[in-house]
């Protein structure tokens, strides 16, 4: 991902997402990531059942990558683990919420100025102009 993408205060907001997910033919759901202590929503992923399975059995949040089209047991290679405390199912069983306890310096993969991870990945606000705002 680029510099600007992730670090900019332009909007580039990628309303084709689904339709890439979908292009993959992975059979997934959304599953986003809150933090059980503070309530914070952390980041939003796609799970499939082997994602589900892992995650259920190792007790560590677990998506499926669809960019990457594998498994992704989140901190693994970061190590800011994200600990699963439960699994919430939706009324219509088309989306998880993983309620998860953060496990080292944050949970996105991009860093602050200071070089520590971002508590979660929703730290830009959408200004009425269309430019982004550090929260």
């Amino acid at each position: 991902m680029s510099k600007e993408l992730e670090e900019g205060r332009e909007a580039m907001l990628d309303f084709g997402k689904l339709e890439k997910v979908a292009s993959t033919a992975s059979a997934v759901l959304p599953a986003v990531a809150q933090n059980v202590e503070s309530g914070e929503v952390l980041f939003i992923g796609y799970v499939n059942e082997l994602a589900l399975q892992t995650a259920m059995r190792e007790g560590l949040a677990t998506f499926w990558s669809t960019s990457r089209n594998e498994l992704w047991i989140k901190g693994k290679t970061s190590g800011d683990y994200l600990e699963l405390v439960d699994v919430r199912v939706n009324c219509e069983q088309n989306s998880l919420l993983y309620l998860v306890r953060v496990k080292g310096g944050g949970a996105c993969h991009t860093r602050c100025s200071d070089g520590k991870a971002r508590s979660g990945c929703y730290y830009r606000s959408l200004r009425p102009d269309g430019t982004l705002e550090f929260t």
